[in-house]
């Protein structure tokens, strides 16, 4: 189908112009006769693409030396028990829990020590990020854990807790270069690149020096946030495609001016889209105004017997994935940095007229 708008949370769309240059450069990157696909990760033509990737992504969101870049497998769900793993060290760990995955975290880490949920708003269904004046933090925690924007339900951190010191950790999968930040303020970053990066299977890690070499004995060499820096994340051969598409990824934002340009087109296709939200009857979003996402917006209709016809007429315009996760219901738009302002504009008058005729 040509003329689509993908909506999907992930895997999610990806730029136009990188999938074009990975499809020119498939069979032969370079003049080197071989794919990305087929080069040893050790030989001089990948480890160039790795060099340039990291320096990329250093430049998009001025990542100071004193942090470690680590490409790494398994998601953000294995980053639930390599964070535990890497810096419990036998002391105890505070989680905030602002939605399912941050839920997800905390049920993983508790196989790893002692985990103190500090802050939660399930029971307000994950409509808001709980006052920062109402967080029960630990000044001896190992870490602070949070997930700073929840795929599912739609909540955005827009500002940080004061830890008084303790590191924070936050899960950026589903936001991280949709806007500017101070990685400074962080002790580690991570998230899954299947959502704003590239395709499933790599997850970048952004670490402070400072807290390598705190894993406990019975992390296994991969999981190992040290050992992984110490070996340019190729302990074992590492998701050499994945890295590949994320450097173009990089490379094209880039292009498009950086993380502060792209941030300006995100503020206004979120804009456009909750506008019409707001300004209907029809349909409705339940997140807190000032914590709702600007990657993943979730929306029901007020009729919710309508929801098949809803999907089934977005599918015929080429308006796809809008479905809602299986655990909230709904719809979901999520409008990620490769989502052109035009998707946002044709969902948006799809949405006036289902409403209008129906």
């Amino acid at each position: 189908m040509t003329g689509i708008f993908n909506f999907s949370a992930g895997p999610a769309v990806l730029p136009k112009p990188v999938l074009a240059r990975a499809q020119a450069e498939m069979l032969d990157w370079h003049g080197s006769g071989m794919s990305v696909m087929e080069m040893s990760h050790r030989g001089k033509e990948f480890t160039g693409i790795l060099a340039k990737t990291e320096a990329d992504l250093r430049r998009l969101l001025a990542i100071g030396d004193q942090y470690k870049v680590l490409f790494l497998q398994g998601g953000a769900i294995a980053e639930n028990a390599m964070i535990p793993l890497n810096l419990l060290a036998g002391r105890s760990a505070d989680y905030a829990i602002t939605g399912g995955w941050s839920k997800r975290s905390v049920e993983d880490a508790k196989a790893y020590g002692k985990i103190n949920v500090v802050a939660s708003s399930e029971s307000d269904q994950y409509q808001q990020v709980p006052d920062f004046a109402s967080w029960q933090l630990n000044k001896d925690a190992a870490y602070l854990h949070i997930c700073t924007n929840e795929t599912m339900s739609g909540v955005e951190f827009l500002d940080l807790p004061n830890t008084h010191g303790v590191p924070i950790v936050a899960d950026m999968s589903s936001h991280i270069l949709s806007r500017q930040i101070d990685v400074s303020q962080y002790g580690v970053i991570y998230g899954g690149a299947q959502k704003n990066i590239g395709p499933a299977g790599l997850c970048l890690v952004i670490v402070h020096e400072d807290l390598l070499g705190k894993a406990s004995s019975m992390t296994p060499a991969v999981f190992n946030w040290q050992l992984q820096a110490e070996n340019q994340s190729m302990i074992n051969t590492p998701p050499s495609y994945g890295i590949y598409i994320a450097g173009l990824v990089f490379e094209w934002l880039l292009e498009q001016g950086g993380v502060a340009a792209i941030e300006k087109v995100n503020v206004a296709k979120a804009k456009l889209l909750y506008d019409c939200i707001d300004a209907s009857d029809f349909y409705v979003n339940r997140v807190a105004l000032a914590n709702r996402s600007r990657m993943n917006i979730p929306f029901y209709l007020q009729d919710e017997g309508l929801n098949a016809a809803f999907l089934q007429g977005a599918e015929a315009r080429g308006l796809l994935q809008l479905k809602g996760h299986r655990a909230v219901g709904g719809m979901r738009a999520s409008i990620y940095n490769a989502m052109p302002i035009e998707g946002v504009q044709a969902l948006v008058a799809y949405m006036q007229d289902f409403e209008r005729s129906h």
